[in-house]
């Protein structure tokens, strides 16, 4: 009898702890729709910690919001960069999920598994933070304890955009009381936060590397230049396709670099070559060339994945059509926003740049750093580059003041996760240890 009792309460300590399900790939997971208006539902997906805690609530909760915008934060997100498995199904010895809670959301509606009636799309940056709001308040209303969870909007590329609008916009909410939660700081990885001062820097980035020759240089310099006076005049869609060829451009003239990282091993190409191609633009060209993701990620997430969530919708359906709606916000600048973020809250905010990156790179990044007023400015410019050292290598460098930083990551390019997990990984632990004032 005695035997009998161990045995059921040992069972039922077992189920106890067992709060999520079995979805695809190890651990135990969540994953729910949020409609965050009507005809407009948004997919999220929970990777509960492998850390060995007595509760899965003692480790921080991890947002990650992918670029594009039209990227899939479930499929590019976790299977490329950070989650507990890779595009090949092996287990990622440095997923965020051995140390973090980690939820990612389809973002903007349409993207992903997420869905949308066609006069739903999201048009501007506004709309998209509101609707991730949203989706928050639902997801808490599905996972209540993690309402006092130390949550964390961690980003990339144009995620960074979207997610530095969706942190002003979540703690003035939190701050009025209008939802219970914690959240405690935002990351900006490789952001598209200024557009325009990242785009001037691409022909500098691109000759200083040996990319391109002189004669390279003045082409791309052209292009953005004529792109400049687009935004200066306030011609947002017009500044979209100025940028676009710019971005042909580049293609054509280096054959095909890899503007992520341009370290990476690229195919030749000689597809870009006619002065046809580089002049005119289609929807699908250019969704595939500002957009990272492949065929084969669209098949593991329309087959295996979509069957084991027992999803009824397909993935990536729409996504082109999430970008073609965001033409005219694609090339304006949030600036103003991350400094909101740094004089009116108390958030951390943390910027982080891979210095093998064109899309955004880090020179870029620092023009629009400078640019920004803020209460410590100043001081942060005067601030000294420390050494961002993990067992006696320099991963990168770093500067910081107060709840603000900046981290220049070494051996990495646009997506820091996959390129650099050591520095990201220190990166993070900076995010959650550095206090609140």
């Amino acid at each position: 009898m005695e035997r009998l009792f161990i045995c059921i309460f040992t069972t039922l300590c077992f189920l106890s702890a067992s709060i999520g399900r079995r979805g695809f790939g190890p651990g135990e997971q969540e994953w729910g729709f949020v409609e965050v208006r009507p005809n407009a539902s948004m997919f999220w997906w929970l990777y509960y910690t492998t850390a060995d805690v007595k509760s899965y609530y003692d480790k921080p909760l991890m947002i990650w919001l992918q670029g594009g915008p039209g990227s899939s934060s479930t499929a590019y997100g976790n299977f490329e960069e950070l989650g507990p498995l890779d595009t090949d199904l092996n287990p990622r010895n440095y997923t965020w999920v051995k140390n973090y809670n980690v939820l990612f959301i389809d973002n903007p509606v349409g993207t992903g598994f997420s869905y949308v009636n066609k006069s739903k799309f999201a048009r501007t940056n506004a709309q998209i933070a509101s609707d991730l709001l949203e989706c928050i308040r639902g997801f808490y209303n599905q996972l209540p304890t993690f309402k006092s969870v130390p949550t964390y909007i961690t980003t990339e590329s144009y995620g960074g955009k979207m997610g530095a609008k969706f942190a002003l916009v979540w703690y003035r909410a939190q701050k009025a009381g209008t939802i219970e939660s914690n959240l405690k700081g935002v990351a900006l990885g490789c952001a598209w936060i200024s557009p325009i001062d990242t785009l001037m820097t691409w022909a500098p980035f691109l000759l200083r590397t040996g990319i391109v020759d002189r004669r390279g240089f003045d082409a791309i310099d052209t292009a953005a230049k004529e792109t400049k006076d687009k935004v200066e005049a306030r011609k947002w869609k017009q500044a979209f396709y100025c940028c676009a060829n710019t971005y042909r451009i580049i293609l054509t003239l280096t054959y095909n670099v890899d503007v992520y990282n341009i370290l990476t091993k690229m195919n030749y190409s000689s597809s870009y070559l006619s002065q046809q191609n580089v002049s005119s633009f289609d929807k699908d060209t250019i969704y595939k060339y500002f957009q990272p993701g492949n065929d084969p990620l669209e098949r593991l997430m329309n087959g295996p994945v979509k069957e084991a969530l027992g999803l009824e919708v397909s993935h990536g359906n729409l996504s082109n059509k999430v970008y073609s709606y965001l033409t005219k916000d694609f090339m304006k600048p949030v600036t103003n926003i991350v400094g909101r973020l740094l004089n009116e809250t108390n958030l951390n905010v943390f910027v982080y740049n891979g210095h093998m990156d064109v899309m955004s790179s880090i020179s870029g990044t620092l023009v629009w750093l400078e640019k920004l007023k803020w209460k410590e400015a100043d001081t942060w410019k005067n601030v000294m580059r420390e050494p961002l050292v993990i067992e006696d290598i320099v991963e990168g460098y770093f500067k910081a003041q107060n709840n603000f930083r900046m981290y220049w990551v070494n051996r990495a390019g646009h997506m820091v996760p996959k390129d650099n997990p050591a520095a990201m990984e220190q990166i993070l632990r900076d995010l959650i240890s550095h206090p609140n004032e």
